[in-house]
């Protein structure tokens, strides 16, 4: 017998539903996982291994728990299903509630905008993949407008705020900064522009050291910090725009 956080019992026939005549009202949780990954932005996925859209793609996720918050939901399910535990930034997405979206029960769906930084590898199951986020099949449900919804917002934040943090190591170079720029919004960045912007917004800092030069000799590159690795608006009304023809 369900019980909810007041007490209310719903499995039984009692609590609004029932004297209401409402139908039941499933909630699920999200997740558009985003990671950089051979220098394109990868999504999470997993193959739908039974109806309705078997052999689809989907996001991660699953029903809310009664008992639970929104977040803490999304973060039991990300670790308990595909060993995802290494998040460095998760937000709110978006809610969506069209009647048809599930053809089974009608659900509420809430997304997340998930980060893994650059460097780490999490161990997933046999069923679940990093995806090219551009190249994606046919998904399940409205899956494929969330992960477009997260990327545009994923660009907007590269734009305003500090949000570079949760896509790069905790150290990194300039030239790797701005192949994880150019992964997340589509177009080149150049490091050398990337590199006085940030500066200029206070968002990154050298830390003295340096990687030694490769084989072909060159300078010394220098590594950077973010200086704050928690989300920062940094730059209300900036724009990283493609470059000009």
């Amino acid at each position: 017998m369900d019980i909810n956080g007041t007490g209310e019992r719903f499995a039984d026939g009692f609590g609004p539903a029932a004297h209401t005549g409402a139908p039941r009202v499933g909630h699920e949780v999200l997740a558009v996982v985003f990671q950089v990954r051979e220098g394109r932005l990868c999504v999470l996925v997993w193959r739908r291994g039974r109806p309705p859209c078997e052999g689809l793609w989907a996001l991660p996720g699953g029903s809310l728990g009664m008992l639970e918050g929104l977040g803490e939901s999304i973060r039991r399910q990300l670790a308990q299903k595909v060993d995802v535990r290494d998040l460095s930034h998760l937000e709110q997405l978006e809610t969506r509630g069209d009647p048809d979206r599930d053809p089974f029960a009608r659900t509420l769906a809430t997304a997340y905008l998930g980060l893994v930084p650059a460097g780490i590898d999490p161990v997933v199951p046999p069923d679940t993949e990093w995806c090219f986020a551009s190249e994606l099949l046919p998904m399940a449900f409205d899956h494929t407008a969330m992960v477009d919804s997260a990327r545009r917002r994923l660009r907007a934040k590269l734009s305003y705020t500090n949000i570079g943090f949760a896509l790069a190591p905790p150290e990194f170079t300039m030239s790797q900064l701005s192949r994880y720029y150019r992964a997340a919004l589509g177009h080149d960045v150049a490091a050398t522009n990337l590199r006085r912007v940030l500066l200029r917004r206070g968002q990154i800092e050298e830390t003295g050291r340096s990687v030694p030069s490769g084989r072909s000799g060159g300078r010394p590159a220098a590594l950077f910090r973010f200086r704050a690795r928690t989300l920062e608006i940094t730059d209300a009304f900036a724009v990283l725009r493609p470059p000009a023809d």
